[in-house]
């Protein structure tokens, strides 16, 4: 999506809103697509004191497996961004501001990495998920299996000579 900021730009006081979705169906994240629904976008430029302040909001539905016990969870998130943008860039580069040297900005492109970027490194169902029983693979999240619990890594069983 094209956000035209050419009036925003020209204009002190001036602020532009676009609401509109946005289709992640295509991103493949460690071999799942957790977007099965669209993100929903809202998107505002404000000019205050000739600085031009693009403030993002989205809300989308995340479905993916939780780290631990595997099962399949389906979370309403969302996240909140900030992006200053000017016309042209003093410096070779610089990741504190965006360039829009047209008056445009494209959303899809700059919301799509705000997102990926934000979502958790390790996604669980809950905050203390117990996992699969590492011998018979029972979520343990639904009660304890009959497996023994005092099961020693058997590289240690050396050590284990020497206390008894």
């Amino acid at each position: 999506m094209l956000f035209e900021l050419k009036q925003v730009f020209l204009n002190e006081g001036e602020e532009k809103r676009i609401d509109y979705t946005l289709s992640l169906n295509n991103i493949e994240l460690d071999g799942f697509y957790p977007f099965k629904t669209p993100v929903k976008v809202t998107a505002t430029a404000k000019n205050r004191a000739g600085l031009v302040d693009l403030l993002i909001h989205t809300e989308f539905t995340y479905t993916r497996h939780c780290d631990r016990c595997f099962e399949l969870v389906q979370r309403q998130m969302s996240y909140d961004f900030s992006h200053r943008l000017v016309t042209s860039l003093a410096g070779d580069s610089d990741d504190d501001y965006i360039e829009a040297p047209d008056f445009t900005v494209e959303l899809d492109e700059l919301i799509t990495s705000d997102i990926l970027l934000e979502l958790p490194i390790k996604f669980l169902c809950r905050d203390d998920c117990k996992g699969l029983c590492p011998k018979c693979g029972k979520n343990r999240n639904d009660g304890e299996c009959s497996c023994e619990k005092t099961a020693v890594d058997s590289r240690l069983d050396i050590l284990k000579q020497l206390l008894d």
